[in-house]
């Protein structure tokens, strides 16, 4: 039998290029999305502006945030479909958790 539900967790490094205001809107936006789509937010954990490893767009530094959130199979999918087309999302990856 599938499971209704399961746990999943997203990291996005965001731009901080946008400046103060761009971050805080996308990091809302994201929930927001999660929301719509009735996910349940387990937390949003926001690691703040790190240096970056590598060089990505030019970019040096990178605003990280960490979303824990349970739903159906059908939402990371749309989660990821929508970071990958917003402007201003420098990397980002949804993984499944295990043992949470």
């Amino acid at each position: 039998m599938a499971k209704l539900s399961e746990k999943y967790e997203a990291v996005v490094v965001l731009s901080v290029k946008n400046g103060e205001e761009g971050v805080p809107a996308l990091v809302t936006k994201f929930s927001d999305l999660l929301k719509e789509n009735k996910a349940e937010i387990v937390s949003i954990d926001e690691w703040g502006k790190r240096r970056l490893a590598y060089p990505i767009n030019y970019e040096t530094e990178g605003y990280y945030v960490l979303y824990n959130f349970d739903s159906t199979p059908d939402v990371p999918l749309e989660f990821e479909r929508v970071i990958n087309i917003t402007d201003g999302v420098l990397r980002s990856l949804v993984v499944l958790r295990q043992g949470a």
